[in-house]
């Protein structure tokens, strides 16, 4: 049988999604509760994706394998004794039962994420937060990020040594939202590359302060090149917040109306 969990996770412990040597992650700590918990010498988790270091995800998705049929009640028994023993930067608000072939990283149409800015210095949520001194214009900001949905190849805002097949995205959403002291960047797409939302965010501040023009900004992106583009921002102001599925393909058939 085949289950989605669905989480978020503060990812300021962590060494992003993805278990690697020497570092712990949150894919780590999950497999291991999860693993215990159930009795199994090892259950493995896919995601719906990799975040880097440091970024938080609000809204996640992963999947695993078991031959053990869970009944609701057993789901909602195991999601609260997770709950009881995973560190506080996890929360799983819900395990349940998809169709055998449902892939959490596969099958997800579209990811959302939001970068956070702080216009004004606030002591309770510098942590979560990038802190500007200068406000930048958001107007000639948001002229440049609707260039995004006009492109579809974005190597300039790539990590340069990443093992993917190519670099096409389909942005479908990007702009900027004022509210109150706080600038929010918030990006839609069907997937997006290792340090993708961070190369962005950091070059739209570059055309907000005035550093580069809309039209450096286009270029930018038809050079394909990461060295042309500006600094990437920190990662402790980034959420994955939405992952959206087609649930119909999803779910079993008797489930496919509960998300």
């Amino acid at each position: 049988m085949r289950y989605f969990l669905h989480l978020a996770y503060n990812g300021a412990p962590f060494y992003g999604w993805q278990i690697q040597p020497d570092h712990i992650s949150v894919q780590e700590v999950l497999e291991k509760s999860l693993s215990m918990l159930l009795h199994q010498e090892r259950i493995a988790i896919t995601g719906c994706g990799r975040t880097d270091t440091g970024v938080h995800a609000s809204d996640y998705y992963a999947h695993f394998d078991i031959e053990e049929d869970f009944t609701e009640e057993k789901c909602q028994k195991i999601t609260d004794q997770l709950n009881s023993f995973l560190p506080k930067d996890i929360v799983i608000y819900r395990l349940f039962a998809v169709k055998e072939n449902a892939h959490a990283r596969f099958d997800a149409e579209e990811r959302t994420y939001n970068y956070y800015i702080a216009t004004r210095k606030n002591p309770f949520n510098y942590a979560q937060q990038y802190f500007s001194f200068r406000k930048p214009d958001v107007q000639t900001m948001n002229a440049a990020a609707e260039l995004l949905l006009h492109n579809e190849d974005f190597t300039s805002f790539s990590k340069v040594h990443t093992q993917v097949n190519n670099f096409i995205c389909h942005v479908t959403h990007a702009q900027w939202t004022e509210q109150g002291d706080d600038l929010v960047f918030t990006i839609t797409a069907n997937r997006f590359l290792r340090n993708m939302v961070r190369a962005i965010v950091g070059t739209l501040l570059d055309v907000g302060f005035g550093k580069i023009t809309v039209e450096d900004f286009q270029n930018i992106i038809s050079q394909k090149d990461r060295c042309k583009a500006g600094t990437s921002v920190p990662a402790q102001a980034l959420f994955l917040s939405k992952v959206r599925y087609d649930w119909a393909k999803i779910l079993p058939e008797q489930d496919d109306n509960q998300q």
